[in-house]
């Protein structure tokens, strides 16, 4: 029993402490969801889902207090939105690494969805690499847990046993289950939001989907896939490069394209307005392009 006894004291006194740095996000479209305190200056994080409009948007504090808020930057791709509440400032959280994160390390998700602070615990069920999102954002961790997200929960944070705040919950990156924007990936994108007010992506202008090489164009590049082109936007980066649907993309600055998880990660930001060499597979015979990488606007590659 003193084991048990020590465990649950030692929960309540983590939740306690980061209790008031977790605030609550209504706005006047969506409803209500949770956001964590970044800065003493009244600046916030949240899920970028939970904040659909930019306007409407409040916050409350742990005390009751409310403030209007601003929208400072979203990034749908990493569903990560910094909010701006100036007159309320609460205590920002420590964030912590998760390089020594493991499977079975116990977790606790906190939340404010009403009035009260709420909080589950479970255990980190599933870890992995880097880890390319639906809407082509970079998690440098795939991290899920089984602790269960309660509708709000999503912009909350999972903390570990010390009390650090690991990531942001989401529900809004993967059907069927939440997600941890882990620490890393979340400090990235509050950086550039603010610096910018928008993550910078790379566009080419098509629409594709991986597809199966025939053995012979297999054996010839070494891989069993590539990325067919079922849509080239008129007057997009790849249309004024030379794309056509129905080409077949094999490879992006010398790197093999399987996937679009793989597309997508030769698009960085850094890549606007540069040349970008690609080999294609067009009608059976291979092709070099050059493409310059335009501005990434909407999802498409």
């Amino acid at each position: 029993m003193d084991a048990l006894s020590s465990l649950s004291e030692g929960l309540a006194g983590i939740i306690g402490a980061a209790g008031p740095s977790v605030v609550r996000v209504d706005t006047r479209r969506r409803g209500r969801g949770t956001g964590v305190a970044w800065s003493s200056d009244g600046l916030f994080v949240t899920a970028d889902h939970v904040v659909q409009s930019e306007e409407g948007i409040q916050v409350t504090l742990a005390n009751g207090t409310s403030a209007p808020a601003t929208l400072v930057g979203r990034d749908p791709s990493t569903d990560v939105a910094v909010l701006r509440a100036d007159g309320a400032g609460a205590t920002a959280v420590d964030w912590a690494g998760t390089d020594a994160l493991r499977v079975g390390h116990l977790v606790v998700a906190l939340a404010r969805p009403g009035r009260t602070l709420r909080a589950t615990v479970g255990i980190v069920s599933a870890l992995g690499e880097e880890w390319r999102t639906p809407g082509g954002g970079r998690l440098d961790r795939y991290i899920e847990s089984d602790a269960v997200m309660y509708p709000g929960f999503s912009g909350g944070p999972l903390l570990d046993t010390g009390g650090k705040v690991l990531g942001i919950n989401t529900a809004g990156l993967r059907r069927g289950g939440g997600l941890t924007v882990p620490a890393s990936t979340v400090g990235r994108v509050v950086e550039a939001l603010v610096a910018h007010g928008r993550i910078r992506r790379g566009y080419l202008g098509i629409a594709a989907q991986p597809v199966r090489l025939p053995s012979k164009v297999q054996s010839q590049f070494g891989q069993d896939r590539g990325l067919l082109v079922l849509e080239v936007d008129p007057g997009s980066p790849a249309d004024a490069g030379g794309l056509l649907l129905g080409d077949t993309v094999l490879a992006v600055a010398g790197q093999p394209v399987r996937d679009l998880g793989e597309l997508f990660g030769q698009l960085g930001g850094d890549r606007i307005g540069t040349p970008l060499p690609m080999r294609v597979l067009r009608s059976g015979h291979d092709q070099q392009l050059t493409i310059v990488v335009g501005e990434r606007l909407r999802k498409t590659a």
